[in-house]
């Protein structure tokens, strides 16, 4: 969750040789605090902060950039006709216990969340999202879904552009959609139940 808030960093240049494993742990900056979207440094990429470690991963290359606008849309037609939930995407912030961390996209009851207040969401969301990239294979997001679901995410869809798959997974356990798929509707999210293709048009039409 980059934040473009005033920070030490915001001075330097951090160079990062593309060999190196990611996430990169950073230094938090002085003043950082977890929980408060205004103290995280201004930098660009991805930050979460995750069992006390603030992790930078870079900014999105275009595949995972246009599979998750292509979530973004679907879930969002879907939500035009369902006021009664909040969508939140741009790496959806949410603080879960004592991690503060991003979604691609997700969707809470907005009856629970009450107004808005500049923080991030204590409250996990019934359904995110999570859409694989250049640094973020399916082995690391399967990790983050389980922490999704300990955290009280009653489901996560992993997004896998290169297979041009999407992988459900619930506290029940998991299914895997492809081409010609439905997802199936999932009982608190009435409605939803997007083809399989439509969160992939993009890079299906444009492909070389």
């Amino acid at each position: 969750m980059a934040r473009p808030a005033p920070s030490e960093l915001e001075e330097d240049t951090i160079q990062v040789p593309r060999a190196v494993k990611l996430p990169v742990e950073l230094t938090p900056p002085e003043g950082f605090d977890p929980s408060e979207p205004a103290t995280w440094p201004a930098v660009d990429g991805r930050l979460e902060w995750v069992r006390g470690r603030l992790l930078w991963m870079p900014p999105c290359a275009d595949v995972q950039q246009d599979t998750v606008t292509d979530v973004v849309v679907t879930i969002g037609l879907w939500g035009r006709e369902h006021p009664e939930f909040a969508i939140g995407t741009n790496e959806a912030g949410m603080r879960l216990g004592e991690d503060s961390r991003g979604a691609d996209a997700a969707i809470w009851r907005r009856a629970e969340l009450g107004g808005y207040r500049g923080k991030f969401r204590h409250l996990p969301p019934v359904l995110a999202v999570e859409v694989s990239g250049q640094d973020e294979t399916e082995p690391a997001l399967r990790e983050k879904a389980h922490w999704y679901l300990a955290a009280g995410v009653q489901v996560v869809w992993l997004v896998l552009a290169d297979e041009r798959e999407v992988v459900v997974i619930t506290p029940a356990g998991e299914r895997r959609f492809g081409a010609g798929d439905r997802i199936p509707e999932y009982p608190a999210l009435p409605g939803l139940a997007p083809n399989v293709a439509d969160l992939f048009r993009q890079i299906s039409a444009h492909s070389s």
